[in-house]
């Protein structure tokens, strides 16, 4: 199995580790431009109740821009997602590799700039505590 996000389970408040984490996101140069909040929308279309998870679209503009000079149906990839749920008593936050979604992606400069953009949210990820 391909390790396509980095995850952890933590005994931090879901409220709290989502704040965290749009907090270490702004300083390494993201801004949080969707939210998607799963529980409510499962209950709201389904009816049916489950436990809380999120997924915030992160987004770090100057790497899109330059990611669409290069390549520009790339916003097909776009944005970069975090996801924040509750199991067993914990709180699990998850992010995704860029360097591994990217990888069908033959384009060079793209790999490049996934590096770069994974280092980032990385360090936003390992932030969190």
């Amino acid at each position: 199995m391909v390790n396509y996000g980095f995850t952890k389970g933590l005994n931090v408040p879901y409220e709290a580790v989502i704040g965290q984490m749009t907090e270490a996101l702004k300083k390494e140069g993201f801004g949080v431009q969707i939210q998607i909040d799963v529980q409510a929308s499962i209950k709201e279309k389904l009816d049916i109740d489950m436990g809380k998870y999120i997924i915030l679209g992160a987004c770090s503009f100057p790497n899109a821009y330059k990611s669409i000079l290069a390549e520009e149906d790339i916003g097909l990839m776009f944005p970069w997602n975090i996801i924040v749920y509750e199991k067993d008593g914990k709180t699990v936050l998850s992010v995704i590799r860029p360097t591994v979604s990217m990888q069908m992606v033959d384009n060079a400069e793209i790999q490049i700039i996934s590096e770069e953009v994974e280092g980032k949210l990385k360090a936003a990820f390992d932030s969190v505590k």
